[in-house]
């Protein structure tokens, strides 16, 4: 019952059911026609035992007439000859009569209600009357040949005959369904299954979601696959910035609770530069720069955050040795140290991703692995890994540094939450993790103890459009 419940079942069942039909529609006349050719074979065959009768002069014999009868599948046999009616063989000349049919008067119509009146009517001692003008080809003898037969054996030989045109319509019907669900399955039903599950995917998680690209076609299916497409594209850059306006208006109100008073303390600071002759300005300078350095950064790190609008993905193959080699390099350049670094990848492996966001990624990854281990002091590790798997990517960043706290794993890929440094925003993972959902991947936490901590870059190929 499922089966029926789905598109494809209900158009292999139509299918079936109207071919069946049009099979009886072309079954009434085929029948029909199969009435006549049965009873005007039998005539001939009555004509043929009837030039065979007429030169002969001595009588036949009862055993010898019932045989040829029974050759000509009739009960007995007659011809009209200048309007006299001549008997060949009387076999069952007794037989009461119940019917009499003359096949040169009648119409289609007359043969398509004979043909069911025939089938629908089961009456074993009913006999019929026959008669038609014999076949010119065939040396007729008469006028007229008439016959007599039962009607049961009629009726017999028109069952086989349907029985074997329902066999046969039912091979060309249940072929038929194939072929037509083959073909809509292929060409309807299944980008309507794939639009679908895109729909339910994308009702989900927006965000995360794939964006099927739409095929190249002009049919009503690849037009609902580009509007689908365009669709999704606008209510995600749609949602993206609403996300973003909520958690920025979310923390407005203790980021400026905090910058009220960095900034009230830097105004204390700068009211003593400027009014004090006292040596001590020279120690509270620094903290006066330092203040504001901070309440500076903090602003311009909301409003970039605030005002960003991610575009979708330009995806091309990336090799991943050359991408770790320049994501390690300008670590290097930027944090210069006790940090090292460790690259790991095979020579072809490779990754169908955005360069630039990609670059993002992985580099705020790597980044904060390498402030972490800066900031305990110790001589740390940073291993990039990258690895090229059947249909996707992945990209390990892995430190041995203490670990990320309990606390700011909870909120990990939160703005302003999940930062677990000090003086951070908590912007960079939830930005990566974004980024990485845009490609319809994912950014995973693996691991994180004190002896160090794993983060996970999966990126899936570009999506195959059939």
């Amino acid at each position: 019952m499922r089966v029926l419940r789905s598109l494809s079942g209900r158009l292999l069942l139509l299918t079936v059911v109207f071919v069946m039909l049009a099979e009886v529609l072309i079954f009434a006349p085929s029948l029909a026609r199969f009435r006549v050719d049965y009873l005007r074979e039998r005539l001939a065959a009555s004509n043929i035992v009837t030039i065979a009768r007429l030169g002969e002069t001595e009588p036949i014999g009862h055993e010898n007439e019932m045989a040829l009868l029974r050759s000509a599948e009739v009960r007995s046999i007659a011809v009209e000859r200048g309007g006299a009616r001549l008997p060949i063989l009387r076999g069952n000349w007794a037989d009461p009569v119940n019917q009499t049919f003359d096949l040169d008067d009648s119409t289609v119509f007359d043969e398509l209600w004979d043909a069911f009146e025939v089938l629908f009517r089961n009456d074993p001692t009913r006999v019929i009357r026959v008669m038609a003008s014999p076949d010119e080809t065939r040396s007729p003898v008469g006028d007229k040949i008439e016959i007599t037969l039962r009607e049961k054996q009629l009726r017999d030989a028109m069952i086989a005959f349907g029985l074997r045109v329902l066999a046969v319509s039912l091979i060309i019907s249940l072929l038929t369904a194939a072929l037509v669900f083959i073909s809509l399955n292929k060409w309807l039903v299944r980008p309507i299954r794939k639009l679908t599950t895109n729909m339910i995917a994308f009702r989900k998680a927006p965000e995360a979601a794939v964006i099927i690209p739409p095929d190249r076609g002009r049919d009503e299916i690849a037009k609902a696959q580009a509007e689908l497409s365009a669709m999704q594209t606008e209510l995600r850059t749609s949602l993206k910035q609403k996300t973003r306006l909520a958690s920025l208006g979310e923390a407005v109100a203790k980021i400026n609770h905090d910058l009220r008073n960095i900034l009230a303390a830097a105004q204390i600071l700068t009211d003593r530069l400027e009014t004090s002759a006292d040596p001590m300005v020279a120690r509270v300078a620094p903290k006066l720069l330092r203040s504001l350095d901070r309440a500076t950064a903090l602003c311009e790190r909301t409003l970039e955050f605030g005002r960003a609008e991610e575009l979708e993905p330009v995806r091309r193959r990336v090799m991943l040795l050359p991408f770790l080699e320049e994501v390690r390099d300008q670590l290097a350049m930027a944090h210069p140290g006790i940090v090292r670094f460790e690259l790991e990848a095979a020579s072809g492996a490779y990754v169908e991703a955005d360069p630039d966001q990609l670059y993002r990624i992985v580099y705020n990854l790597a980044r904060n692995a390498t402030q972490a281990l800066e900031g305990v002091g110790k001589d740390g590790v940073v291993r990039l890994v990258g690895t090229r798997l059947d249909q996707s990517a992945e990209i390990d960043v892995t430190d041995n540094g203490p670990g990320i706290p309990a606390v700011a794993r909870e909120n990990l890929f939160k703005a302003f939450k999940g930062s677990a440094r000090k003086g951070g925003s908590g912007l960079g993972l939830a930005i990566a993790q974004e980024l990485a959902q845009g490609h319809g991947g994912s950014l995973q936490l693996m691991d994180s103890t004190t002896d160090g901590t794993s983060f996970r870059v999966s990126i899936p190929d570009i999506p195959f459009s059939e």
